[in-house]
């Protein structure tokens, strides 16, 4: 797993979240109950400090980073969908962060919010309660957020680190040879 304390800064990871080995968590980074961190997803706190809440997914090749002067907050119950980038910015609970968003700096996004994919969210924005954003810039549309476009990701992530946590193994892969599965658990190659 790549989890790396960097000087006197190490990261605190609860129990009961899932880190998957590919993922990278560096420094001052703080992960809560049932949060998950996916493949390729890197989360330096270097500059500054880093809090993922609790049954929060970063999914699959997201960067999360800090700048000194302002903290990188992730709520509870919060889906940051796949190469997503979040960078000194406070993101309240039960949001949706799209696949492939940026954003910036010293944004506040309000609880029950969503951000369309491939939205870029410039510095300082703020946005309220219940949002939802989409464009390059991100602007608030006039467009109610459904609870279940939210709520059914944190489901499915929860149970899928479960999984992940309980079934993942590594697998003694050699280039030119195929893997078959066998029933005991073990490996053929042919």
């Amino acid at each position: 797993m790549g989890v790396f304390a960097l000087g006197d800064q190490v990261p605190d990871i609860h129990p009961d979240a899932y880190v998957h080995p590919d993922a990278t968590v560096i420094g001052n980074v703080t992960i809560g109950p049932e949060s998950s961190v996916w493949p390729a997803a890197v989360l330096r706190g270097d500059e500054g400090e880093i809090r993922i809440g609790a049954r929060t997914s970063i999914q699959d090749g997201s960067v999360i980073h800090t700048i000194e002067e302002i903290p990188t907050v992730i709520g509870d119950d919060v889906t940051v969908g796949h190469l997503v980038h979040i960078e000194g910015a406070n993101i309240a609970d039960h949001c949706l962060i799209g696949s492939g968003s940026t954003v910036l700096p010293g944004t506040e996004i309000g609880s029950g919010s969503l951000v369309g994919a491939e939205s870029l969210v410039t510095p300082g924005t703020k946005a309220p309660a219940g949002s939802f954003m989409i464009g390059s810039p991100a602007r608030v549309v006039e467009k109610p957020v459904p609870a279940e476009a939210l709520e059914e990701p944190v489901r499915s992530y929860r149970a899928r680190a479960k999984r992940f946590a309980a079934e993942l193994r590594p697998l003694d892969y050699e280039p030119g040879r195929s893997i078959h599965p066998d029933p005991q658990g073990a490996q053929n190659g042919d």
